[in-house]
């Protein structure tokens, strides 16, 4: 069952379970905002357990390109395909988004995965000694630390 996320009102509708929901909603919702004021895109999620390819295709690029594996449960998926850049995104339960932007054509192909932080979740141990974080503050999730690395690889 997909969902489009509204981020007037921000809801944690599928996201209950992550012990920053609310955090984690508001990330959500920022990305939705993102979408829809640059590419006028609605930002539609759907349950992890109803996206398994979507989960394969971020899992494989993570592990290929830097030996990453989450433990933490993934909750949602999104991927979207605006002009010509497939943007593919998990929301995981310890408050974490994980996002590929992967260019499908054009003469400089831009392909990278990046990582969004919740407020008031620790950086995964995952992540904590490869990156650095840089933190920007948004209306709708508080601060939030990203990062991110240019994926080398064909996917």
């Amino acid at each position: 069952m997909s969902y489009i996320v509204d981020f007037k009102n921000v809801s944690t509708v599928g996201l209950e379970s992550s012990p920053v929901a609310e955090a984690l909603a508001g990330l959500r919702a920022n990305e939705a905002r993102y979408f829809m004021n640059k590419y006028k895109h609605e930002f539609t999620v759907v349950p992890a357990s109803e996206s398994q390819e979507t989960l394969d295709y971020v899992n494989q690029i993570l592990k290929e390109e830097r030996g990453i594996e989450f433990a933490a449960k993934p909750l949602e998926t999104s991927s979207n395909q605006v002009e010509n850049i497939k943007w593919t995104y998990v929301f995981y339960e310890d408050g974490l988004a994980v996002n590929v932007l992967y260019t499908v054509d054009g003469p400089k192909p831009k392909r990278a995965v990046g990582f969004k932080l919740s407020e008031g979740m620790e950086v995964p141990k995952e992540l904590e000694e490869k990156f650095k974080f840089a933190r920007q503050k948004s209306k709708l999730a508080g601060t939030i630390r990203g990062s991110y690395f240019v994926i080398k690889g064909e996917y």
